[in-house]
């Protein structure tokens, strides 16, 4: 029998994690931006307000991270890239620029799932938010 393994009765139980295997969330929070986006022709005439929340599993990796930068996701790049995402020009859904976001955390291979939630604030004078969330995960390692 392997170390960290038991077996009981037949059945094999494998240890929790270890630290190689270990997640770590980073996320973004009610970020409010202007963009282009709307179906509506005067949707397409000035941009609206929506709020972004990102929430992502990022794989920690093997031993200390001595305090350095380089070695866990940026969430300033996170915020940089939703903000280059809203400014490239109009899009119809809020589920395409959740797509476009989520495409764009997912580029580092160290994020395993990515939660994008995309609300339109300004659609329903008596409704807060109308919009999408999205689950999208990256397995390879």
């Amino acid at each position: 029998m392997t170390a960290g393994l038991k077996q009981d009765d037949n059945i094999t139980t494998l240890p929790y994690a270890d630290q190689a295997g270990s997640l770590r969330r980073v996320f973004v929070r009610d970020m409010v931006i202007n963009t282009s986006i709307g179906v509506y022709d005067f949707e397409k005439e000035a941009p609206q307000r929506v709020r972004i929340n990102l929430d992502l599993s990022v794989v920690e990796g093997e031993g200390p991270k001595n305090d350095d930068l380089d070695s866990v996701l940026c969430y300033e790049e996170l915020v940089k890239g939703v903000r280059a995402i809203c400014a490239d020009g109009h899009v119809n859904l809020v589920e395409t620029l959740s797509e476009n976001i989520a495409a764009m955390c997912l580029t580092d291979r160290r994020v395993r799932k990515v939660c994008v939630r995309v609300e339109k604030l300004d659609v329903f004078e008596d409704v807060g938010a109308v919009g999408v969330e999205i689950e999208r995960f990256n397995l390879a390692r």
